[in-house]
C-alpha cells in the first residue's frame, strides 16, 4: 500500500513537471524560431497525456479484486503500456519524417536561446525519468512511461548538440540527423514492450517448458499422468496455471496432500502464483499436455465413431 502511494506521488510530480517543460519549450521555440524546440514541445505534450494515462492505470491496477473482476484490475496497466508504446512508435515516426523534412529544408534559428532552453529541458526531463526509474524494472506500464521521459531527455541532447554545431559551424543538417537517430532509438526500445504486452493480452503462454513441468509433477508418486496444462499472465509479474492430474481412487484428504505438493513445485520452481488443479482417475489419461477444447472434442468424436 505504501509503495502504491509512493508511485502515485511520483506520477503526479512527473505530470506537473512535464506540463511545465511543454510550455517552456513551446515558448522558447516560438521566440527562437526553432522548429526543433516546437516539435519537442509537442512531443512532451504527447508524453504528458501518456503519463496521465499511466497514472490512472496504476491507480486502477491497485484496486482490490471483486466478484466481477476476480483477478483484479492489473490488466489496466498492461493496456496502458501497450497504448503508450504504440504512441511512442507514432511519435518516432513523426520525428523521423520531421527530421528528413528539415534536412531537405533547413531553417535559421537563434542557436543561443535554443541551447539554453534545451539544457533546462534536458535536466527537467532527466529528473522526471529518475523519479520513475526504480519502478520501471518490474512494471511494464511504468517502464513505458519511463521510456517516454528518457526519449525526451535524448531529444533534448540532440537539440543541445545541434544548437552548438549550428552556432560554431552553421551545420544546420546536424539537428535533424540527431532527431532521426533519436526516433529510431525510441522505436527500438518500444517494439519489445508492444510484443510483450500483446502476448499478455492474448493470454500467450509464458516461457515455461511444459515437458519439464510434466516430468516434475510425475515425480510425485500418486500422480499417474498429467494433461491439460495451461498457463498465462495477468501482468508481467503474475502467472496463473491450470492442470489436470490422473490419480488413484484416493480420499479427498489424500488428494489435498497431492495438491499441496503440486502447488509447491509450480510456485517455487516456475513462479506460478495461482494454480487450479483438477483430479481425475482415468478421464483424460495419456492426453496431450496442451489441448484445446476443440481438439478434445475432435478426439472424442473420433473415439465415438
Amino acid at each position: 500500500m505504501e509503495e502504491s502511494k509512493t508511485t502515485s506521488l511520483r506520477f503526479l510530480s512527473v505530470t506537473i513537471l512535464n506540463i511545465l517543460i511543454t510550455f517552456f519549450e513551446l515558448l522558447g521555440g516560438i521566440v527562437s524560431g526553432s522548429l526543433s524546440l516546437i516539435s519537442d514541445a509537442f512531443h512532451n505534450f504527447g508524453d504528458t497525456f501518456s503519463i496521465v494515462l499511466s497514472y490512472l492505470a496504476n491507480r486502477l491496477g491497485n484496486k482490490k479484486a471483486t466478484p466481477k473482476n476476480s483477478y483484479g484490475y492489473r490488466r489496466a496497466e498492461i493496456i496502458s503500456a501497450l497504448f503508450n508504446s504504440i504512441l511512442l512508435i507514432l511519435i518516432s515516426l513523426f520525428l523521423l519524417i520531421e527530421g528528413i523534412s528539415r534536412i531537405q529544408h533547413p531553417e535559421n534559428v537563434k542557436s543561443g536561446l535554443m541551447f539554453w532552453v534545451a539544457v533546462i529541458s534536458f535536466f527537467a526531463n532527466l529528473i522526471a525519468a529518475l523519479l520513475l526509474h526504480t519502478g520501471a524494472h518490474n512494471n511494464l506500464n511504468i517502464k513505458a512511461t519511463y521510456l517516454h521521459l528518457l526519449s525526451d531527455s535524448l531529444a533534448s541532447i540532440g537539440v543541445i548538440i545541434g544548437s552548438i554545431l549550428i552556432y560554431f559551424f552553421n551545420l544546420t543538417w546536424i539537428d535533424p540527423s540527431i532527431t532521426i537517430l533519436v526516433s529510431l532509438y525510441i522505436a527500438y526500445e518500444s517494439l519489445p514492450i508492444i510484443k510483450q504486452t500483446f502476448s499478455i493480452l492474448m493470454e500467450g503462454s509464458p516461457d515455461i517448458n511444459i515437458e519439464k513441468v510434466r516430468e516434475d509433477l510425475l515425480c510425485i508418486p500418486e500422480i499417474k499422468d498429467v494433461h491439460h496444462f495451461h498457463s498465462w499472465s495477468i501482468n508481467e509479474n503474475e502467472l496463473i496455471a491450470s492442470v489436470h492430474v490422473n490419480l488413484p481412487n484416493l480420499s479427498l484428504s489424500e488428494i489435498e496432500k497431492v495438491y499441496s505438493k503440486i502447488e509447491q513445485i509450480l510456485k517455487k520452481k516456475y513462479n506460478i502464483s495461482h494454480i487450479t488443479i483438477q483430479a481425475e482417475c482415468t478421464r483424460g489419461l495419456k492426453k496431450a499436455m496442451c489441448l484445446s477444447a476443440e481438439d478434445e472434442n475432435d478426439i472424442d468424436l473420433k473415439l465415438n465413431k
